[in-house]
């Protein structure tokens, strides 16, 4: 199968290879897919994409005139690919359903821990010899109720870890899972009113949308803890900006963006004109932003591969 995988970081290439093994031919580049890279696909069967990538329904149907005849995504989520263009061209999609969900798992409770002991505060303070330990007080998480939004792999590995902790897990899924997990089913509206932390573990669709907006907010407790490490979209951030000022949030641990796309991934440092709305997000000390990084584990990188290239023997 003769392929191009855009949007390629030098770390992936030993993981791809590993799983390829010389049986597909697979050009990697660097690029974006979009308007103007679209050409690179000229001569091949298959396109693989990342989230960052322009899949809309102007670049399909560039691939289609191409002769593409499939898209594979290095991801669980595919709201970044204009699925109704695909139909039209008849273009088959392939994501990478599940990978190392601990991975994603131990990053929400990381941000959860550095935000509680304000990790980087400290660490910042430190460095500068610094040492008192004056604003840097947190609090135990045994004893406190996490709500889980979302629980399939990865809301279940979350559980598990808070559970460990000694937490009281509730959870809400439209699917409550059966296991046998310490997670007491609830409503939303319980879910939010309850929590002392709540974490996100949905994907993207047009119900969960700006999930977390001013009347979900308002609804949960003075000072919670909110962590979203899914999709930048379920929440509605100049909403989320509010309740910072507020005091309704009183730590918010991000690895994704409402306005991602173009901006992660890549250098922005230089740039003379920034995201105004990122930037004033994270003005506050309670806020730590990481650049969709949770997913950045050695096993979950090969998983991806693995997944990846078991697509690839698919397209036939």
């Amino acid at each position: 199968m003769k392929a191009v995988a855009y949007s390629i970081k030098s770390f992936e290439k030993a993981f791809l290879d590993k799983a390829n093994q010389k049986k597909h031919d697979i050009t990697l580049t660097t690029d974006t897919l979009g308007s103007g890279t679209a050409i690179h696909a000229k001569d091949k069967e298959a396109v693989i994409v990342f989230t960052n990538d322009d899949v809309s329904a102007n670049v399909i149907d560039k691939l289609a005139a191409l002769g593409i005849k499939y898209i594979i995504t290095r991801s669980t989520g595919t709201d970044h690919i204009c699925k109704e263009a695909a139909d039209k061209h008849g273009i088959k999609l392939f994501n990478v359903p599940s990978y190392s969900p601990q991975a994603i798992a131990e990053h929400a409770v990381a941000l959860a821990f550095a935000l509680n002991r304000k990790l980087i505060k400290s660490d910042q303070h430190s460095h500068r010899f610094d040492f008192r330990n004056d604003e840097l007080i947190g609090f135990n998480f045994s004893g406190k109720t996490v709500g889980l939004i979302g629980l399939g792999n990865t809301g279940l590995a979350v559980a598990r870890i808070y559970n460990g902790l000694g937490c009281k897990v509730i959870g809400f899924d439209l699917s409550f899972p059966e296991n046998d997990l310490h997670i007491q089913p609830v409503t939303l509206e319980t879910l939010l009113a309850s929590s002392d932390v709540i974490s996100l573990h949905l994907p993207l669709t047009p119900s969960t949308r700006y999930l977390i907006n001013k009347n979900t907010l308002d609804q949960m407790k003075d000072g919670v803890m909110l962590i979203n490490t899914s999709r930048g979209a379920l929440l509605k951030t100049i909403d989320v900006i509010e309740a910072l000022k507020t005091g309704k949030i009183g730590y918010l641990g991000l690895d994704v963006y409402e306005y991602e796309k173009g901006l992660f991934f890549e250098d922005h440092e230089n740039d003379l004109v920034k995201d105004s709305l990122l930037q004033y997000l994270m003005k506050y000390s309670n806020v730590l932003v990481t650049p969709h990084q949770a997913y950045l584990t050695k096993e979950a990188l090969q998983e991806i591969a693995d997944q990846t290239i078991r697509n690839l023997d698919l397209c036939k």
